[in-house]
């Protein structure tokens, strides 16, 4: 099993800067509707789909990485 460097996990956190910082750029009205449907949303929502886009992260690192 390969080890996964801490330059690695910096590149990933990059790259979440980036693709939401041109989200906001591109879409700035987009952003902020999307900013308060999240507000108006409730608890147990939020906690699926923050679980899923998890789970969904990891598979698609561990794919890459098999």
């Amino acid at each position: 099993m390969k080890s996964i460097g801490y330059g690695d996990f910096l590149v990933g956190i990059g790259m979440v800067l980036v693709i939401e910082g041109l989200l906001f750029a591109a879409l700035p009205n987009g952003m902020r509707s999307a900013m308060k449907s999240v507000l108006s949303s409730p608890d147990n929502m939020l906690r699926v789909v923050g679980l899923v886009s998890a789970v969904l992260g990891l598979i698609l690192i561990w794919l890459i990485r098999h």
